[in-house]
């Protein structure tokens, strides 16, 4: 039994020392740092990618609470600008319709 316990103990130390050996020789080092770059590369492009797309989400999301916002400005105008409101105004500071000769037509620019 330990015979048989002592072998497989050195063999997992030599196939350890084995890995070391290949990962730190010169053909080894290349590419086990080229693998490492790789996936930091990896990683931070992945992570842009996420931070920008939560950006355009969130301008997405201002651009429709302007939208709805401009609605509700244009709606707004409407009822200020009605035939109906003009005339309660137009009680609430005395004003009358224009007389034909004040009324003064202005060309438009072309």
């Amino acid at each position: 039994m330990a015979s048989r316990m002592s072998r497989t103990k050195s063999k997992k130390e030599g196939i350890g020392n084995k890995i070391k050996g290949v990962v730190l020789s010169s053909q080894g080092l290349p590419i086990v740092l080229s693998l490492v770059v790789i996936t930091v590369l990896f990683v931070l492009f992945r992570m842009k990618g996420i931070e920008l797309n939560y950006e355009i989400a969130t301008v997405k999301k201002e651009v429709e609470r302007i939208k709805v916002e401009g609605k509700e400005l244009k709606a707004k105008k409407a009822r200020l600008l009605s035939v109906s409101n003009l005339r309660k105004m137009a009680l609430n500071y005395n004003l009358a319709q224009p007389k034909q000769h004040q009324i003064i037509v202005v060309p438009a620019k072309k």
